[in-house]
């Protein structure tokens, strides 16, 4: 049984003061509870040990060690070193214990015990180590027997009292003198294999000094246990058998150490009856003035008596102020004190360094003239006796001092060692339970989407249903547009992880709704199960492709040209790193101009451009998705305006098109500087895009759609066949893709992926997503054999994309090859086509017009 008594050093305000405690160590809950004597019933307090360390500093004085809480620092002394050391070892030996016997973490799946296994090799390995002996028993100042002595005395009769629980002092009074009495015609001798623990109701908080516990009555069951102990206190143990004369003489002197212990404790007693006698003359004078007031016969009297305490009041309350403003005029005076001392200080300091130096310099002028006056032949006996008895004993402190903290640091090393297996345990359990959660979450909103899913069926066959049913499938649709997707994180996490386990937001980093708010119905339920979806494929991944993706953009410094780079950047790069890519990639290809902006800004102002009027038509109409323009007081509506004014004064060729305000809008999200945002968009139309991109007559756009025709029946044949056999044509729902780069066609995470490469690589980066959408839905396509219902179902099927890393693969991989020159020449061959048919078409025109002009004539 770990017990024994030790000092605790006490803190009321500024005095410290050293208490005798008897401590018990409590198994079931990992608690050290005190006492203030071995044979009270009642605990003054317990420290929690799960969560603390423990530390000794050789510097603070034999036999002082702390225990480290996590609210509290807890200073104990024990009677010698060996003591010490033995409280401090089997402390945390019973740590250990304790938090390896009872785990805290239900562990279910094949890697958490795959994790364990590895855990527990890892401390075997480590459990060779021995850091520091095992140190003996001391029998005299720990363990059971420890209780029959007397507890140590101190020099006051009211210091070794608990002035915070004077209720739980007087029932340990008592029910020791109770105790006593009845025990002392009692012949029976208890031994203390009967010894139990303390009650297991402490409350795990403390206060300044003793810290507080519940006040309980004494149960029936402790009574016989401390009147044993008081027994056993006052009687030698029954299984020792000395001479008759001995215990004769042992039970006087222990009746002797009663009789002054008694003594002490009547003494503190009448102390503590003192300081309630005032307590109780206080509520008596309160109760007079009650009872005044309530006899008054008229409300006059009353009245009379309420405004005299008012006038009390207010005079307190004045001298209150009074004082505080005193302790305020006395707390500056201390500051400037000490000021005033350290500065004295600084400057005794500074004299006793002189001072030294001149006693340095007249040592050694000593020394150099007694080695000129002295024989040399008597320098070796100028060492006296009185010196080398000085040395030897400054040779003894010193080796004193090293064989301390050789212990010190043993002790250390071994309780770092012990606090970081402990802290890897922990991780390791927070990390399997973080990774079941992941997993937990994913098949829950796999199991959401499903249900969507189900639900989206049953809309399309509401008309087929009975009004009954039909109104019930309305009513879980509406139910499950209204859904929180929220689940919170708890605990500290790591970044990474926090990312992937967080709530699903009304909004994601940058201000797109994660389900967006269509009109349509059917619409509203495939964004409900985007979401999920994309949400579900992203915490799957988390540590599979996520995690390692980010230490490797973590990994990078300085951004060059390399495979390496233009692989990460086609994964997507991560939210944290977007803008500082973002603008070296346009700082690659577009020299800033000093002030160019400013000016442009400067010319918007005074002189009105053309396009300016559509430009204010088109900025209500700009990502009605994203919170940052949905309204017209939006932050980014102005930046947005003077973006677009300024190109279309840098570009007066083009000026301004249907479809810039978007690509402005996305560089506005990311790069956030209005400056770079334009910069942004200047890259994007003058190099990325061809020439005549966003002209007037948008020929090279309507090139792009026949190489992408092209493509599609290269890439995709059957796909193509399928689509030729109904006579649709792709370019009413693809053109747009490719004049705005899929601005409000993708969900936002898959969106700014295909930036991410668009802007590294080119307009080749639109070819690959845009067939990568077709090859992802083709299945689903090739089933649909209706012209109209194809129409419908490519209007809202990039909305059925969930899985961005499945289109990236099929963007990057099955679709390769796709040299840059083969696009190249296409859009040669196209553009030849197409310039021959315009201009066929303006011969026909023009011998319309003249025919026309004929007749009329």
């Amino acid at each position: 049984k770990l017990c024994g008594y030790l000092n605790k050093l006490g803190i009321k305000g500024p005095i410290k003061t050293w208490k005798s405690r008897w401590f018990i160590y409590d198994e079931n809950k990992c608690h050290l509870v005190y006492y203030r004597t071995a044979q009270d019933i009642n605990p003054l307090g317990s420290i929690e040990l799960s969560s603390a360390s423990f530390d000794c500093k050789m510097e603070n004085g034999e036999g002082i060690f702390e225990i480290r809480t996590p609210n509290r620092v807890f200073t104990l002394k024990a009677i010698s070193k060996q003591a010490m050391m033995y409280w401090l070892q089997q402390l945390q030996m019973r740590r250990w214990e304790f938090c390896n016997t009872k785990s805290r973490f239900p562990w279910n799946s094949v890697l958490l015990i795959y994790v364990c296994v590895l855990f527990c090799f890892y401390i075997d390995v480590v459990d060779n180590e021995d850091f520091l002996p095992l140190v003996k028993t001391p029998t005299d100042a720990v363990g059971l027997k420890a209780a029959s002595l007397p507890a140590p005395q101190t020099s006051t009769a009211l210091q070794n009292i608990s002035l915070k629980h004077p209720w739980t002092e007087i029932q340990n009074t008592v029910f020791n003198i109770c105790g006593s009495k009845q025990l002392w015609g009692n012949e029976n001798v208890f031994s203390f294999d009967e010894f139990q623990e303390h009650p297991a109701n402490l409350d795990e908080e403390q206060e300044a000094e003793e810290g507080t516990l519940e006040d309980g009555r004494m149960e029936s069951r402790l009574n016989w246990i401390r009147k044993a102990r008081w027994k056993n206190s006052g009687f030698p143990d029954s299984h020792e058998e000395p001479s008759r004369e001995r215990n004769t003489m042992d039970k006087v002197s222990v009746l002797q150490q009663q009789i002054l212990t008694l003594t002490e404790e009547v003494k503190s007693q009448k102390e503590l009856v003192k300081l309630l006698h005032k307590a109780l003359e206080a509520a008596q004078q309160e109760k007079r003035v009650s009872s005044v007031y309530l006899a008054a016969a008229e409300d006059k009297d009353r009245l009379e008596l309420v405004r005299h305490k008012v006038r009390q009041i207010a005079d307190l309350t004045s001298r209150l102020e009074a004082l505080e403003q005193e302790k305020k005029e006395l707390e500056q005076i201390l500051i400037l004190r000490d000021s005033h001392i350290q500065e004295l200080k600084e400057h005794v300091q500074l004299l006793m360094e002189k001072n030294h130096a001149k006693q340095e310099v007249i040592m050694a002028l000593t020394e150099q003239m007694a080695q000129e006056l002295s024989d040399p032949l008597q320098e070796d006996n100028t060492i006296t006796a009185e010196t080398l008895y000085k040395q030897q004993e400054e040779i003894e402190h010193l080796k004193d001092d090293i064989d301390a903290y050789k212990t010190q640091n043993q002790f250390l090393n071994s309780e770092i060692h012990q606090v970081t297996r402990l802290w890897t345990s922990v991780a390791e359990n927070e990390k399997a339970l973080l990774m079941k959660c992941a997993c937990l979450q994913a098949r829950n909103c796999q199991m959401e989407s499903k249900y969507l899913t189900v639900l989206r069926k049953l809309q399309e066959a509401v008309p087929g249903l009975p009004s009954s049913y039909a109104d019930l499938v309305k009513n879980l649709i509406q139910e499950a547009l209204q859904w929180d997707v929220k689940e919170e994180a708890e605990g500290t996490l790591s970044f990474e992880l926090t990312m992937a386990l967080c709530s699903t937001s009304e909004y994601d980093e940058y201000g797109f709704m994660t389900v967006p708010d269509y009109e349509i119905e059917d619409w509203k339920l495939l964004a409900k199960i985007q979401a999920l979806e994309i949400k579900s494929n992203k915490l799957r991944s988390h540590e599979i492709v996520e995690k390692p993706l980010h230490d490797r953009w973590n990994s990078i410094g300085e951004l060059n040209l390399s495979t390496e780079l233009k692989s990460l950047i086609r994964s997507g790069i991560p939210v944290e790193h977007r803008q500082r890519v973002w603008r070296w990639i346009v700082s690659r290809h577009c020299s800033h101009l000093p002030g160019h902006y400013q000016r442009l800004l400067q010319q918007s102002k005074s002189t009105e451009h053309p396009a300016s009027r559509q430009i204010e038509l088109d900025l209500p109409r700009t990502l009605t998705n994203n919170k940052h323009f949905s309204s017209p007081t939006s932050q980014l509506i102005p930046k947005l305006r003077r973006v677009l004014l300024a190109f279309s004064w840098h570009n007066p060729a083009i000026g301004y098109c249907q479809g810039l305000n978007r690509l402005a809008a996305v560089a506005l999200l990311v790069l956030e500087d209005e400056e770079n945002a334009f910069w942004c968009l200047v890259h994007i139309v003058e190099n990325l895009m061809p020439p005549d991109y966003y002209s007037d007559t948008l020929i090279t756009s309507q090139v792009d759609q026949r190489v992408f025709k092209d493509f599609l029946s290269e890439k995709l044949p059957r796909l193509m066949a399928h689509l030729e056999q109904y006579q649709i044509d792709v370019s009413l729902i693809t053109f747009n893709w490719f004049l705005v780069a899929f601005v409000d066609s993708l969900v936002s995470d898959i969106l700014l992926r295909v930036w991410d490469a668009f802007l590294y690589e080119g307009t080749k980066v639109i070819f690959r997503y845009a067939l990568a959408i077709f090859k992802y839905n083709e299945e689903e396509i090739l089933r649909i054999h209706d012209s109209v219902e194809i129409y419908q179902y490519l209007r809202f099927f990039t909305r059925m994309i969930m899985d961005g890393r499945k289109l990236m693969n099929i963007a990057f991989n099955d679709l390769n090859p796709f040299p840059m020159k083969l696009l190249r020449n296409r859009r040669s061959m196209h553009r030849e086509e197409l310039e021959a048919e315009l201009c066929e078409l303006e011969q026909i025109k023009a011998a319309y017009v003249k025919e026309r002009a004929e007749q009329g004539l």
